[in-house]
């Protein structure tokens, strides 16, 4: 048993879905939440700023004693793929668990991928499947708009913008028969109603950031890191701009109010290296 709490942190608002996931499976839990809402999105960015941003993130979060890292963004999985070995504590991230998730749900072994630029460019999630079953048809697609829409609010199903711009990163997908689609961006999920009604209900979708809490939650209990039964769980959450801006559009994805838990930090205080 460990009180610790547990650290998560994404580019912006994407993450809170797999906080919301996490606190409905460990409602004991502390939580530390680290959004970088000053530098989203990260999948526009060079791979070699992504890692550093990443490690300013996590070292922030190691400040908090935190007994575990969850990388609730794809974008950093995949570009830390194969290199974190830096890591001092045990950590859960998004890209991988999709992916089992994906192979698991398909039946005609066509999956489409969506992301941000950086995440389809990497190959990571192509190559990740391809070794579980390299008879896997992959249709990926970059959408690069996807965060912007959702960091600035445009997550109804009914938004006509949102709407147009969804389908047209979805045609190719939706043309070849995928039966599964992975989201493989945290902030997705925000507006899967939308994403699900367009590809319809035959389709399975992928929440990365919902599988990126269940591979927490089973690597706790292997490691026997969680918290006793009965603790008081909680999130506390930080971010690099505006932590009342956040506080509003973090209240509408988790369902249940964040007041005066949310603090803005000057992440270019901390060093990127761990």
């Amino acid at each position: 048993m460990d009180c610790r709490p547990i650290g998560i942190f994404d580019s912006g608002l994407g993450g809170l879905t797999t906080v919301r996931e996490l606190q409905r499976l460990l409602p004991s839990e502390q939580i530390v939440y680290f959004g970088d809402t000053g530098r989203v999105p990260y999948g526009t960015r060079s791979r070699e700023t992504i890692r550093k941003y990443a490690r300013q993130d996590i070292r922030f979060l190691l400040s908090h004693q935190v007994k575990m890292i969850i990388i609730a963004c794809n974008t950093v999985a995949a570009a830390l793929a194969g290199d974190t070995d830096f890591l001092p504590v045990p950590f859960a991230e998004a890209l991988t668990p999709a992916v089992h998730a994906a192979v698991r749900a398909t039946r005609n072994g066509i999956i489409g991928l969506i992301g941000t630029k950086a995440t389809v460019q990497s190959g990571a999630y192509e190559r990740t499947l391809q070794e579980l079953d390299p008879s896997l048809q992959i249709l990926p697609a970059a959408c690069p708009l996807f965060v912007p829409l959702v960091e600035n609010g445009y997550t109804s199903p009914d938004n006509p913008v949102t709407r147009l711009v969804a389908e047209e990163y979805l045609a190719e997908i939706r043309a070849r028969n995928a039966d599964t689609l992975i989201l493989g961006c945290t902030h997705y999920p925000i507006i899967q109603p939308l994403l699900q009604s367009l590809m319809g209900s035959h389709v399975t979708l992928i929440d990365s950031g919902q599988e990126a809490a269940r591979s927490a939650r089973d690597r706790l209990f292997q490691l026997k890191l969680q918290a006793p039964p009965g603790s008081a769980g909680g999130c506390r959450y930080f971010v690099s701009d505006s932590a009342s801006e956040f506080q509003e559009s973090a209240e509408a994805i988790l369902g249940h109010p964040i007041s005066g838990t949310a603090r803005q930090i000057d992440i270019e205080e901390f060093p990127d290296r761990v």
